[in-house]
């Protein structure tokens, strides 16, 4: 059995088998939308809370004069393609689901719906790994840059614009709307854009690139001959995501 809260202390992670980050709101917002649910998954994780996730799309919907808040369809893709990434994959209609967009409302949503659980599924393997190294030693699952590159002092400015997935998968999502491209910070190496196989980095120093992230294809990296990156992406072709 698995339960999940949303609410605890310090102690909470050896009592309960999961968490979820509240009831953000179906916005973009950097205070308690989209680009929240990033900022909990890195802190919480630092806290001892490894198994964490949101809500697919936000939950809190608010109709008023003065401001609505709707869930649009791009902004319900783009939570798709961000949970991917996380401890649990997990959709939910929102307080008011008539006035959201649902994974069911059209045939392109349910797709994109269907093709991230595929992803969520490709790199089930090392979530596994994750998963055990958490519960023996207390490391999250989602992590900040700094965990791993503690000595760049440019990983410091990085809040809730790219993660890492364990050590050998980094994340980039898109947190705005209306944007296709992405800027990501590579840490000294090189590493494998999973999308289009190309290498980016460099073996002597840390990197900046801007690349393209349309629909479906969010920023997703792994550093450069990590079997875990490699295993991956056989398991994306397996499963027809790339």
């Amino acid at each position: 059995m698995v339960f999940f809260v949303r609410a605890g202390y310090r102690q909470s992670p050896g009592l309960t088998t999961l968490f979820w980050l509240g009831d953000q709101l179906v916005s973009w917002d950097r205070h308690d939308g989209l680009k929240t649910a990033v900022t909990g998954l890195l802190s919480s994780g630092m806290s001892g809370f490894s198994f964490n996730h949101s809500d697919i799309g936000g939950y809190t919907t608010i109709s008023h004069p003065l401001r609505n808040y709707h869930r649009s369809k791009e902004l319900l893709l783009r939570w798709i393609e961000l949970n991917a990434f996380t401890t649990v994959f997990r959709s939910h209609e929102g307080n008011r689901p008539l006035v959201n967009a649902q994974v069911y409302s059209d045939a392109e949503t349910l797709a994109h719906f269907s093709r991230f659980a595929r992803v969520y599924r490709a790199w089930g393997f090392y979530r596994k790994q994750l998963m055990q190294e958490a519960a023996a030693t207390g490391m999250p699952v989602v992590r900040h840059l700094f965990l791993h590159y503690p000595d760049d002092p440019a990983v410091y400015n990085i809040s809730y614009e790219q993660f890492l997935v364990g050590s050998e998968l980094l994340i980039v999502p898109v947190l705005d709307p209306g944007q296709d491209t992405v800027t990501v910070y590579l840490p000294q190496g090189r590493w494998v854009h999973v999308w289009s196989g190309t290498t980016y980095g460099s073996d002597n120093h840390a990197t900046r690139v801007t690349i393209a992230a349309p629909l479906g294809q969010p920023g997703v990296f792994y550093r450069c001959g990590s079997q875990v990156g490699m295993t991956f992406v056989a398991h994306l072709e397996e499963a027809g995501c790339l």
